[in-house]
């Protein structure tokens, strides 16, 4: 019982053998992939493999990257494919500062647009950050006074302040392959700290494979590795890590138990 709460199934690399990719994932005990889209042009290629695959579901949402191309973010649009029984979050979205590939205020933006969504579908939010802790943490505090919401700090990689105030908010952590890296130490010693009943593992694949696969594309299957890895440095039985992050996944991403 292990789910993939972050991946691109529909990206380059993982596209062209979907199929193959997928039967290797439920080989090593995936029964949840969570199918992340970053611009609108993916939406509607995202749902149609969750709406063919029962263990896969789906988001929509403008990754930080792609904020200056959707300078019109309509939040009612994300709603309203949020209304989408496969559709189980908004995002991913985010401040993205180490690129800058699109203007900050624009990215501020959009994040806020994608916020009011998750609020209003009753959704969580899926979230980008990096470089930029201080301006997400006080976007996610400013929204959150307007309202409740829930969601994921994903590929965590950020400080262990900004990990507590993430918990504090009531968010979950995903951590990636990333954590099994030589030079991770720093994310290695939060993520060994991290509540277990707010933890999350993901892939991001085609990105990111972990130890033993990096530099191979990635892929759902890898998350086995991540969680093995995880389990090890927090001392942890690997059935239990495995089966304790699915069910946070299926208690966040609630339209997923349905």
């Amino acid at each position: 019982m292990l789910a993939d709460s972050h991946c691109h199934l529909n990206y380059k690399g993982l596209a062209e053998e979907q199929q193959a990719v997928l039967q290797r994932a439920r080989a090593r005990g995936v029964t949840a992939m969570l199918n992340i889209a970053t611009r609108e042009s993916e939406w509607d290629d995202v749902l149609a493999t969750a709406e063919r695959e029962p263990d896969v579901w789906a988001t929509v949402g403008i990754h930080p990257h792609e904020a200056d191309q959707h300078p019109h973010l309509d939040t009612a649009k994300l709603v309203e494919r949020a209304r989408h029984s496969r559709i189980v979050g908004i995002g991913e979205t985010g401040l993205d500062y180490f690129y800058d590939h699109s203007d900050r205020e624009q990215q501020q933006s959009s994040f806020r647009a994608h916020i009011a969504a998750a609020r209003e579908a009753a959704v969580p939010i899926v979230v980008h950050t990096r470089e930029a802790e201080e301006d997400t943490a006080k976007i996610l505090r400013e929204e959150l006074g307007k309202g409740a919401f829930t969601g994921v700090i994903h590929c965590f990689t950020g400080t262990r302040t900004f990990a507590d105030i993430a918990l504090d908010l009531g968010f979950y952590i995903s951590i990636s392959g990333i954590v099994t890296f030589k030079s991770a130490r720093d994310l290695q010693e939060t993520a060994a700290q991290l509540p277990l009943d707010r933890l999350l593992i993901e892939t991001d694949a085609p990105f990111l494979a972990p130890v033993p696969h990096r530099g191979k594309t990635g892929e759902p299957a890898y998350v086995a590795d991540t969680a093995a890895f995880l389990a090890n440095l927090r001392g942890e039985e690997v059935e239990k890590l495995q089966q304790v992050t699915a069910r946070n996944f299926h208690r966040l991403f609630a339209k997923t138990a349905a």
